[in-house]
């Protein structure tokens, strides 16, 4: 697993705390911490834990994938596609179902894609046998 990055992820929420207008305290009621803690993690202090990060992405209604990102907890491959993924679910011009819809197709396209691309070759540099 990466290292966490908790400046970054600390200025992150910062600012979506800030968006979503809510004050350190709100955010640490609506998430279930303590105020002092969370304010530790937004100054890049603390290294919070993939349960708190949810709890956090929950009360701020933002993908807790998104925060996992953020804090270096994903694979820099999936990055994009939980971007992607967090746009979409966050765009307030869209109701559940588009949202729902949207990402079944994204889904499909990916399975798709992927289906396309040869398999890579094993670590030693073996190809794999066909069957």
């Amino acid at each position: 697993m990466a290292s966490l990055n908790v400046g970054n992820l600390g200025e992150y929420l910062r600012e979506q705390r800030r968006q979503a207008q809510l004050s350190l305290r709100q955010l640490a009621d609506a998430a279930g911490v303590s105020n002092p803690y969370l304010s530790q993690i937004e100054r890049g202090l603390r290294k919070p834990s993939a349960d708190i990060l949810q709890q956090l992405a929950k009360a701020l209604r933002i993908s807790a994938e998104t925060l996992y990102v953020q804090a270096g907890m994903l694979d820099e491959r999936d990055r994009d596609e939980v971007e992607t993924r967090a746009v979409i679910l966050s765009d307030p011009s869209i109701n559940e179902r588009q949202k729902q819809v949207l990402l079944q197709i994204y889904d499909a396209f990916r399975k798709e894609n992927a289906a396309d691309e040869p398999d890579e070759p094993a670590v030693d540099g073996a190809v794999p046998p066909t069957n």
